[in-house]
């Protein structure tokens, strides 16, 4: 008798079910990442109220976070740093009295939260990064655009160092900013000026400067901007450097 031909497996079928087991890795890894987040804040919120049962504070705090490193250390191996225990340290610092808007997260609504009423839905990485932004609105503005389009770590520097909040917010002036390329005349001379951002970033100075730019210079974002002997004491020696020294 002769044997019966097998169906052949649906190729799809293999796929679907590698699928189920990569989406469960996943929300595993994601659930790993964000029980140590809330674990983060809890110990760095017994962290600050240690630090104030010591008569010297600041020695008593420094104290505590050797001792606190040793001890972890020991029984956990790595990961528990003096240096890492600032950043959890620092981490409750900014997020105790941090709100934000959980109406944008209803997809974790059955998130848990820590004592103040906050969830946090991202990696211990990112709250790293996003903790080190001083502007409320642009730190809960990038986490929130972390969350809602899954960036990871890397693509969450990316957004920040090329300035995705700022360009937002000046969306409606756009035009203004690529005046040397699209408006000016050609008998115009060349802008001159500073063009302040984050961070020295080649890709967005590029992009906002004149084309074979050689008189506007790149700083660091300051919130406050510098007073106009700052400025023009900046602008000399940059252009200065720029030269090679010529004319001093």
């Amino acid at each position: 008798m002769a044997k019966k031909e097998l169906t052949p497996i649906d190729h799809n079928f293999l796929e679907s079910v590698a699928e189920i087991l990569t989406q469960a890795r996943k929300n595993a890894k994601t659930a790993v990442n964000l029980s140590m987040v809330y674990a983060y804040f809890e110990i760095g919120r017994m962290i600050v109220e240690e630090e104030q049962h010591g008569a010297n504070r600041a020695a008593y705090g420094t104290q505590l976070l050797k001792e606190l490193s040793a001890y972890l250390t020991e029984k956990y191996g790595k990961g528990f740093s003096v240096g890492n225990l600032k950043n959890i340290r620092q981490f409750y610092k900014v997020y105790a009295n941090d709100q934000i808007g959980e109406t944008v997260f209803s997809q974790f609504k059955n998130l848990p939260a820590v004592s103040t009423g906050r969830k946090f839905f991202l990696s211990w990485s990112h709250y790293l990064k996003l903790m080190r932004i001083t502007n409320i609105d642009e730190r809960h503005f990038y986490e929130i655009e972390a969350v809602k389009n899954d960036w990871s770590l890397n693509e969450l520097k990316r957004q920040y160092n090329t300035s995705l909040y700022e360009r937002l917010a000046l969306s409606t002036d756009k035009e203004k900013i690529y005046y040397d390329r699209k408006v000016k005349l050609p008998d115009e001379n060349p802008t001159i000026g500073i063009v302040l951002c984050k961070d020295k970033n080649n890709a967005v100075v590029e992009m906002t400067l004149p084309e074979d730019n050689a008189q506007i210079f790149a700083s660091k974002y300051e919130t406050v901007l510098p007073s106009k002997e700052s400025l023009q004491k900046l602008l000399q020696e940059q252009m200065s450097d720029a030269d090679g020294g010529e004319g001093e």
